[in-house]
């Protein structure tokens, strides 16, 4: 065993002396690299740029190690691994840093990027500044004549362009620059040659500036370079504005610009400059819209304004749609953007153009409707042609359904409106779900949100209508348009509900984004809240109905009558609305819980629980006393019956439906304690004030003075006793203590208000039931305190 070991030693020695020698191998093959590269730094073929790669490969280094044949392998194994760890580490801390050869390639590119491109253009920008300057000097001093300062400029910009041609081929980008800078020069020219001194005629500056815009198309094309188009896009745009006459000819100017955009169109089939599509799409819309809103007159020029208008929208949609046909590009939102500006420019200019004219104001629906046939028609050519990206036709598609809803309201109005608008939305949204198609999910959004507002203008319309109504004009109750229109509204909205929540089909938006959560919360509201409204609008109009049909007049002292109505019909209504309101609630819990089971829908469900028990307690039993009262004191001209006693127990009915809902809710698994105790509190809430409004029903029914005082003592201070009890039993602190706070608004009640004017014997009463209730709570927290102590420590 000690022999293994003198040669477990030896080994580890000769491994140590091993990898120090591997170290200096590594440091002077890092040495020679670095030589290496500062010698070859200068080189820039590929072929030496290949040999530096091949060069950076290390050299394998074979370690070959004589271990005799006694030694013990696991012993070794073990060893050789705990010292290769060590020293491959210090071999990694050793190792030289790699050197950047980077920095002076990135130094030259910046170098020659400021040389060949940046300078260049500085100067060209000053040698025309300076020959604007040198022209002005000469101009303010009347150096030389008009006609010889022309002709030198000419001169000059002819020398330059000539100049910058020659360079063409050797030095291109830089020719591109003087090209583009003696286009301007001529452009300028031209223009004081006609306007400042009158050289030149106005047709053959005309004819002039045309030629230099098609020799700056053909420059462009030939270079290459967009900075050529744009300088002659500009100065062709420029040139009906520097030789205008005032004469006001505004047909050239259109026909101008259309041969322009033509030509920009021919160009887009060759090179597709976006940036040179955009810029003649901007000054064609802003011209014609600034000749619209300030030098259009209808009388006549409405056929011009249309045919112009016409023009130029085919134009921007053809040479739009060539490229991406052509060439089939993906569609990116900015291409969206740009042709529904397009579209929307064209039909709001064609709308305002006709809603002056009287004969057209009679044609916006066609000229609606017109819009959508022509996206129409370009989307049948693309489905059968197959031509393009798939998204063209989803958009031209698109577009129809959108041009097909705004035709809708322009055309046709009230509830027609309204179910148009939410079908599309629901057929686009199952649509864009079941097929996949994103953009169509993506329109019906907005269209929910205007088929809603629709529906609410209706519903303002409908039944705020029926104020004042006779008996001859009533409307029947559900069997009537808006109720049908309301169902229909409802049921679209359900269909949306329903895929949306279907995990079969995925939404077009992200599930992350803010969107995608706030219409997974907006659009349920949406469906529960119409669902709602269009059964509450049908009782409320029923009741409205039958208050307006009751219309006394009834004579006063000095032979004035004044109208008199059946007011506990607006109880009655109070209290239906009510009743419905919990029914709807509870109804719609129990579709949540059997059919759809969405969470979100279940929150929904229990806050609007919760909201309708609470306007109950507020609003409901204070119309069920309003109702008493007026049985008590019965009108003489209209008649009241039992029915006016017993309706509160109707309604208590709905009451407990609606917490039997909550309960429902909390027994379910994974609730937490916060809601259970939520339930207990609105349960005993809901408890103590139904028996309270019992208790005064009665009191008040036999004619009792007592209700509000002796009575609600007693009540209270048992329930509070109850409450303890039943805290103490279940174990739940939480209703001890409101229970005991309950019985101490129930003191200060007793002092401050119940024996002001209390007898002798009720004062007796109420204090003997009190101070026997609080020694029995007294006594029951005695008996159960380890409970009691339990249960807080828990």
């Amino acid at each position: 065993m000690a022999t293994n070991q003198y040669l477990i030693n030896k080994l580890i020695e000769k491994l140590e002396l091993l990898f120090k020698k591997q170290a200096e191998f590594s440091s002077e093959i890092n040495s020679l690299k670095e030589e290496l590269y500062r010698l070859k730094s200068d080189a820039t073929t590929e072929k030496q740029i290949e040999v530096e790669k091949a060069v950076e490969l290390e050299p394998d280094i074979k370690l070959d190690i004589d271990v005799d044949n006694e030694v013990d392998k696991p012993l070794v194994l073990e060893s050789d691994s705990v010292l290769e760890t060590k020293h491959t580490t210090e071999f990694i801390e050793q190792e030289v840093p790699k050197v950047s050869y980077d920095t002076p390639k990135s130094k030259s590119s910046l170098e020659k990027f400021i040389g060949e491109n940046i300078l260049n253009k500085i100067g060209i920008i000053i040698t025309i500044i300076g020959v604007a300057i040198g022209a002005k000097y000469s101009i303010e001093n009347d150096l030389i004549s008009p006609l010889t300062r022309i002709v030198l400029g000419y001169l000059t910009a002819i020398g330059l362009l000539a100049f910058g041609i020659k360079l063409k081929k050797k030095y291109e980008s830089y020719s591109a620059v003087l090209v583009s800078g003696s286009i301007v020069i001529l452009y300028f020219i031209t223009f004081f040659a006609y306007s400042f001194y009158d050289l030149i005629p106005q047709l053959f500056t005309f004819a002039l500036m045309v030629v230099f815009t098609a020799f700056t198309v053909v420059a462009a094309t030939s270079y290459n370079k967009q900075v050529i188009a744009h300088i002659g896009l500009v100065g062709a745009y420029a040139v009906p504005f520097l030789l205008s006459d005032g004469s006001g000819q505004v047909e050239v100017l259109f026909s101008y610009m259309a041969i322009i955009n033509i030509g920009i169109l021919v160009l887009s089939f060759k090179k597709y400059w976006k940036s040179l599509y955009y810029s003649a799409f901007i000054f064609t819309w802003l011209i014609f819209g600034a000749w619209f809103f300030f030098e259009y007159y209808e009388d006549e020029q409405f056929s011009l304004a249309l045919v112009f208008l016409s023009l130029f929208f085919v134009i921007f949609y053809i040479t739009f749609l060539a490229y991406k046909m052509l060439k089939r590009e993906v569609f990116k939102k900015s291409d969206v953007v740009l042709l529904l500006f397009n579209s929307f420019l064209f039909f709001g200019f064609g709308y305002a153009i006709l809603e002056r004219n009287s004969i057209g104001s009679q044609l916006l629906g066609v000229f609606t409707l017109g819009n959508a046939v022509i996206h129409f028609i370009v989307s049948v050519i693309f489905y059968k042609k197959k031509l393009g990206d798939k998204n063209l036709f989803y958009l031209a598609s698109a577009m129809v359904l959108v041009f097909i809803t705004i035709t809708i309201p322009v055309q046709l109005n009230g509830n027609w409106v309204t179910l148009l608008w939410v079908s599309e939305a629901a057929l686009l949204f199952w649509l864009g779900r079941t097929k996949g198609i994103k953009v169509y999910e993506k329109l019906s959004y907005p269209l929910m949100f205007l088929a809603f507002l629709s529906i609410l203008q209706d519903w303002s319309y409908a039944y705020d209508s029926f104020y004042g109504i006779d008996i001859e004009n009533k409307v029947t109750s559900i069997f009537n348009i808006h109720f049908l229109t309301s169902l229909l509204f409802v049921s679209a909205f359900g269909v949306i509900v329903w895929l949306s929540i279907n995990k079969e089909y995925t939404s077009a938006l992200k599930p992350t984004s803010i969107w995608y959560r706030l219409l997974s919360y907006v659009i349920p509201s949406i469906l529960v809240f119409s669902a709602y409204y269009a059964f509450r609008l049908e009782i409320e109009m029923y009741w409205d109905q039958l208050y307006h049909t009751t219309d006394l007049l009834i004579a006063t002292e000095g032979n004035y009558k004044e109208p008199i109505f059946n007011y506990d019909l607006r109880d009655f209504k109070t209290i239906w609305i009510l009743n419905y309101s919990l029914v709807f609630v509870a109804l719609l819990a129990f579709i949540n819980f059997k059919l759809i089971k969405n969470k979100i829908l279940e929150k929904i469900i229990l806050g609007l629980t919760v909201v309708s028990i609470f306007v109950f307690l507020t609003q409901g039993l204070l119309a069920l006393s309003d109702l008493r009262e007026s049985y008590l004191n019965p009108s003489e001209y209209f008649a009241q019956n039992s029915f006016y006693l017993w309706i509160r127990y109707v309604s208590f009915i709905f009451l407990a439906l609606a917490l039997y809902t909550c309960y429902r809710f909390i027994k379910r698994e994974g609730i937490t304690k916060g809601y259970k105790m939520a339930y207990d509190i609105i349960l005993h809430v809901s408890l103590i004030w139904v028996l309270s409004s019992e208790l005064i029903h009665w009191m008040n029914m036999f004619e009792s003075t007592q209700s509000y005082k002796l009575g609600l003592s007693i009540l209270w201070g048992v329930y509070s006793f109850l409450l303890i009890a039943f805290g103490i039993w279940k174990n739940k602190i939480y209703l001890r203590i409101g229970g005991m706070a309950f019985f101490g608004i129930t003191l200060i009640k007793l002092f401050f208000y119940d024996i002001v004017h209390l007898n002798t014997i009720s004062k007796t009463i109420v204090f003997v039931s009190l101070g026997v209730l609080l020694l029995i709570i007294s006594f029951l927290y005695n008996k159960y305190k380890n409970q009691i102590t339990d249960d807080v420590n828990e």
